[in-house]
């Protein structure tokens, strides 16, 4: 190393300077070689896909499923008319023709296909329920009076049908209709008569004729309205008005007290109909999953 010596100061020779910038030059080229070395090798590795964003689960579709249920209630029927044979010449009309309530009974299963319609089949049982009236009969010199009593009961089968309008507050009005077939069975009829004769006798005569029990399948159908509660998922309480057509019912052949007189008979109660109100609940039996909404924050 070489040093002029200008009075005291010290210079340094101008091979001495160009060293350490040749040193700098050096690191910056190695630094940019090893860049464009890095940037090589980033290129030629695949690039990781993004995340995929989260979709919170769709909410679940209508439920369908099987259901049991049952129902109790009391029925308020009526009959149009009591037929019977009558003399030619012979006027008949029917007073009072009734039947007094009676409880009704029912099990069955179903199947809702959605939220909106639903279908069932049942049995139902329709207790005893008596039955009153009496025909006036006017003919030439004859004026008599029947009175009719005893009870009637069914067996009903029926598939119906029903569409839900709507839920409000747990609560849902349905209508429905039904077609089946009733079982009408007359038991313990009995016709207390009594005539006056005016050309034969003044006094009034009195006879009774007993009737064997007897029944008959009749088409039957039936409209329905009402109002479900839906007490949980699984478990609904119902409400709901029937009107049922049941068809016709006859007692069974007929015997007089003294038995001077005996055969088939000729009366038939004609077009029975109901108005009955109804209690009754479903459990499904395979409940829908509850729907739980997503989380507000998620791990990873």
């Amino acid at each position: 190393m070489s040093f002029q010596n200008v009075g005291h100061l010290h210079f340094v020779s101008p091979a001495i300077r160009t060293k350490p910038m040749r040193s700098v030059k050096s690191l910056l080229a190695a630094g940019a070689a090893s860049l464009i070395s890095s940037m090589a090798f980033a290129a030629d590795m695949p690039i990781a896909a993004p995340p995929p964003m989260y979709a919170p689960p769709a909410p679940p579709q209508d439920f369908g499923g099987w259901y049991l249920r049952g129902d109790v209630g009391m029925t308020n029927q009526s009959a149009k008319s009591i037929e019977g044979a009558v003399a030619p010449g012979f006027t008949k009309t029917t007073q009072g023709l009734g039947f007094d309530s009676s409880p009704l009974f029912d099990i069955g299963v179903g199947y809702r296909f959605n939220n909106w319609f639903r279908t069932d089949v049942i049995g139902q049982y329709r207790g005893k329920a008596n039955l009153h009236g009496a025909d006036n009969v006017i003919g030439p010199g004859f004026v008599g009076s029947d009175n009719y009593s005893g009870s009637k009961s069914e067996w009903v089968v029926m598939a119906n049908a029903y569409v839900d309008l709507g839920t409000w507050w747990c609560i849902t009005p349905f209508v429905g209709a039904g077609v089946g077939g009733s079982y009408n069975k007359i038991s313990g009829f009995r016709d207390d008569g009594i005539a006056y004769l005016a050309a034969l006798t003044p006094t009034p005569s009195a006879s009774v004729a007993y009737f064997a029990d007897n029944g008959k399948w009749n088409f039957a159908w039936a409209a329905h309205a009402g109002l479900a509660y839906k007490v949980n998922p699984g478990f609904t309480v119902e409400l709901a008005y029937s009107y049922m057509n049941l068809g016709d019912a006859a007692p069974g052949n007929f015997r007089l007290f003294d038995n001077s007189a005996s055969g088939p008979t000729s009366i038939k109660i004609k077009d029975i109909t109901s108005h009955d109100v109804k209690l009754g609940v479903r459990w499904d039996l395979n409940s829908p999953p509850a729907y739980a909404p997503p989380p507000l924050i998620t791990k990873g």
